[in-house]
């Protein structure tokens, strides 16, 4: 994936953020010079997976298979003292996806926060992780929700889903309806290890140096 579109992708977002009224935290808008010059925080906002994270997955089809995620908080697994929760805002196109895939320790809830319409799609496994074609059972904001596997679920802003651990699922924005701004509360994140696809994929992208970075991406060593 080019610097280019990943620089190209965290203005959408940040725009996105200012449509909405979102604010992040100082630190949500340093460049790498920030970093480098609060070395203590850098180190902090790396060990817990904080900041800006934007992914084709390995796709090189951004517009059709990617997202823009930002971490606002985060713990350490299993160790003591640390947060046993996580907080995420993901940044989601009309008819982007991200593909499927289950966690291996983590439940999370998915909440449309604003904009166009969240579509997601779930199927279960067995406990060898061979999907399943029986339905799946969901609660929406609570109040369980039937779906046939692989049907679509669609979320209209306000409107959340919890994803217990080991369910596969995938989204997309629905088309038409705009981006969507969406926000995960979940488990305590550990992205190195606890996502699990579907397809061999990558979770994060090969990047081609074709311009300097606007902001530094978490997994890159600049926060």
């Amino acid at each position: 994936m080019q610097r280019s579109a990943i620089n190209a992708a965290l203005l959408r977002a940040t725009e996105t953020l200012e449509r909405w009224h979102w604010s992040l935290p100082a630190w949500g808008y340093w460049t790498a010079a920030d970093f480098a010059s609060h070395p203590e925080a850098s180190a902090y906002l790396r060990a817990h997976q904080l900041g800006w994270d934007v992914t084709d997955f390995g796709s090189n089809r951004f517009a059709e298979c990617g997202l823009v995620l930002f971490c606002l908080r985060n713990g350490i697994v299993d160790v003591e003292g640390e947060r046993t929760y996580a907080e995420k805002l993901l940044f989601v196109e009309e008819g982007q996806v991200t593909p499927t895939h289950r966690h291996a320790a983590k439940m999370e809830d998915i909440i449309n926060r604003a904009g166009g319409d969240l579509v997601i799609e779930f199927a279960a496994t067995d406990a060898d992780g061979n999907v399943l074609t029986e339905d799946v059972t969901v609660p929406v904001d609570g109040l369980p929700h039937r779906l046939a596997a692989w049907e679509p679920l669609i979320l209209e802003p306000g409107q959340s889903v919890t994803i217990r651990t080991g369910l596969y699922h995938r989204f997309y924005g629905r088309k038409g309806g705009g981006p969507v701004l969406v926000g995960e509360v979940s488990q305590v994140n550990d992205d190195n290890s606890d996502n699990v696809f579907l397809e061999p994929i990558g979770r994060f992208a090969v990047i081609e140096e074709d311009e300097p970075p606007l902001r530094p991406l978490w997994n890159e060593g600049g926060s």
